[in-house]
């Protein structure tokens, strides 16, 4: 089976396919169109700008339901450094270069502010980008994804969340057994660990079939299962290397006054409750909801009641 072209992600719907340079690379970036219109009659520019930041093995077709459902603000759904149809460099898979192709991003599309909305890997860089360019972010929306301090501490202090967590992390260490397996069988492992993650409604469902299919398709683009698990292993690596130590501690030492929503699935077992209340340490005046019967992924899972978190905290000035 041939792999597939990144072009394979620019999938049909009520939106438009943009390439957008920022931070010295091309990024695949989809924007939803307004309903009843062509987003034309506008200025993009003149509605407050909504970034969707996908998590690990995923592209921005995660964001379809937020693309569709929010409202009164331009949303923006990007494809990650090496994921999908954006570019796949050999190196900037760090917490310090994945908030400079953020904020880069925002500045690329016009913007002076955005509120940046990440599910997992991608809210670990709405953290880190709100942290080290504070200017650039009006809020954050996060979707199981914990504070990485918080996140790191749970996972070393409370048995449930490392065993949750740190088997999967440690796996993807090893050199390229991880992506032959991502990759094998089209795709398998990669519906294996979604299945794993996500609630058994969900599972059932033509929308959850249909999403197995893109993103089987997208992690055999070339290099974009290698680029998935960069991230990982920057995650783990850098803990033992100065400029790791240097970016937790940035983070570590530093209180979030930007606005920030917390939204995760009541049976997540992946990103379980602990790091989550871990995280009111570090944004105590934060909004954390629980969203019933979901599971890692509640934005897909349970799209109008995220969706409806999502608009309140927007409008919520």
């Amino acid at each position: 089976m041939p792999p597939p072209d990144p072009s394979s992600t620019r999938i049909d719907g009520p939106w438009r396919h943009w390439d957008i340079h920022a931070n010295g690379i091309r990024f695949h970036v989809v924007e939803a169109v307004p309903v009843g219109g062509t987003g034309t009659d506008v200025s993009p520019t003149a509605l407050p700008l909504v970034m969707l930041l996908h998590g690990f093995g995923s592209f921005w077709w995660t964001w379809r339901h937020q693309l569709r459902g929010l409202s009164g603000v331009r949303v923006v759904a990007v494809d990650l450094r090496g994921y999908g149809g954006s570019d796949k460099p050999p190196r900037g898979y760090d917490g310090w270069t994945l908030a400079g192709d953020t904020a880069g991003l925002i500045r690329a599309l016009g913007h002076s502010s955005a509120t940046l909305v990440g599910h997992a890997d991608g809210g670990l860089v709405c953290w880190a980008t709100a942290l080290l360019h504070p200017r650039l972010v009006r809020d954050i929306a996060v979707i199981s994804s914990p504070h990485p301090a918080a996140l790191r501490r749970s996972a070393l202090t409370h048995t449930d969340q490392g065993r949750a967590l740190l088997p999967w992390l440690l796996r993807y260490q090893v050199p390229f057994w991880p992506e032959r397996n991502l990759t094998r069988h089209g795709g398998a492992e990669l519906e294996r660990l979604v299945r794993s993650r996500a609630g058994a409604n969900w599972q059932a469902s033509d929308d959850f079939a249909e999403t197995i299919g893109h993103l089987r398709t997208a992690v055999r683009i070339p290099s974009a299962a290698h680029c998935a698990l960069e991230y990982q292993r920057w995650a783990v690596r850098s803990q033992l290397r100065a400029e790791g130590r240097r970016f937790m501690k940035a983070l570590d030492l530093r209180t979030v006054t930007t606005p920030l929503l917390h939204l995760r699935g009541d049976d997540d077992p992946y990103v379980l409750a602990d790091p989550v209340e871990k995280t009111r340490r570090y944004a105590p005046h934060g909004q954390y909801v629980s969203v019933p019967g979901a599971g890692h992924f509640a934005h897909e899972e349970a799209p109008a009641v995220v969706n409806d978190h999502l608009m309140r905290f927007l409008q919520r000035d």
